[in-house]
């Protein structure tokens, strides 16, 4: 079976469908996917790039965004890259107004008991999470 990475392009075309004839290849690789016959492999810098260009670009809402992501992620055709963490850090993204990067940050932070080195106090929101910023 062929393995493939995916790029953020191809997800941001395959959720948009702004560009019919990109849009109707990247629907089609989706398909053989869910029939198993290709494995997509999602990796969490091409999911924070999909944020930032679904928020910027396209003006979707923090909701849609999380929501679709979360939907992508869940498709058994496709396999994501520290998949639990991923989805971690779109929940925190969803509920709270902090950049995906801090969120996902967060849930890497979370999932290994470690504090987190920043001066950014949004990392404060995080129940689950130590921020320090003494760092001498």
């Amino acid at each position: 079976m062929k393995s493939l990475l995916l790029d953020a392009n191809v997800l941001v075309r395959f959720l948009v469908q702004d560009d019919p004839r990109q849009g109707a290849a990247c629907t089609a690789l989706f398909e053989r996917a869910e029939r198993g016959e290709v494995a997509l492999h999602l990796d969490a810098l091409a999911v924070a790039e999909v944020v930032y260009v679904l928020l910027g670009r396209y003006l979707r809402s923090r909701t849609e965004v999380v929501s679709v992501l979360l939907a992508v992620i869940q498709n058994p055709g496709v396999g994501t890259v520290e998949k639990d963490t991923v989805t971690d850090a779109l929940q925190r993204f969803g509920a709270f107004n902090v950049d995906f990067s801090d969120a996902w940050l967060a849930a890497r932070a979370a999932r290994l008991g470690r504090a987190v080195a920043s001066f950014d106090h949004d990392f404060d929101k995080f129940k689950d999470v130590k921020r320090v910023a003494q760092m001498g």
